[in-house]
C-alpha cells in the first residue's frame, strides 16, 4: 500500500519519541521548518514504557517556548497511533501541513 501525503513532509524515524529532545525541534524551527509534528505509539504500548508520555510533555513545554518567543505553538503537535494506522499518518500529515499553510511562513526562518 502506497501511501499519498504532502512532499513538504520530512520523516525523520528515531527508535522512539521519547528520544527526541527539545533542542531537536527548536534547530528545525531555527533551520527554516515552518511546522513540526511527533507520530508516537499509543499511550500505554511504547515499548520503552514511557517515551511516547515524555515526548507528549516535551510537545506541550515547547508549545509553551513556541508561543513565548513569537513562533506559536501550534506550528508543534504530537499524535499518537499504530503502526497499522498508515491511512491516518498521511491524513494527519495532510491536516498538519493545511494548518501550517493557513499559518504562514516560520517568522523565526534564517534569512538567506
Amino acid at each position: 500500500m502506497r501511501l499519498s501525503y504532502p512532499t513538504n513532509v520530512k520523516i525523520i524515524k528515531v527508535p522512539c519519541t521519547g528520544r527526541v529532545d527539545i533542542t531537536h525541534v527548536l534547530k528545525a524551527f531555527e533551520d527554516g521548518a515552518d511546522g513540526v509534528y511527533l507520530v508516537g505509539c499509543l499511550e500505554g504500548d511504547c515499548h520503552y514504557l514511557v517515551g511516547n508520555i515524555r515526548a507528549k510533555k516535551r510537545v506541550e513545554y515547547l508549545k509553551h517556548i513556541l508561543d513565548e518567543c513569537g513562533v506559536g505553538g501550534e506550528r508543534v503537535a504530537m499524535y499518537n497511533m499504530s503502526s497499522a494506522e498508515g491511512q491516518r499518518f498521511a491524513e494527519v500529515a495532510r491536516e498538519m501541513t493545511e494548518k501550517i499553510r493557513t499559518l504562514g511562513p516560520n517568522p523565526a526562518k534564517k534569512e538567506k
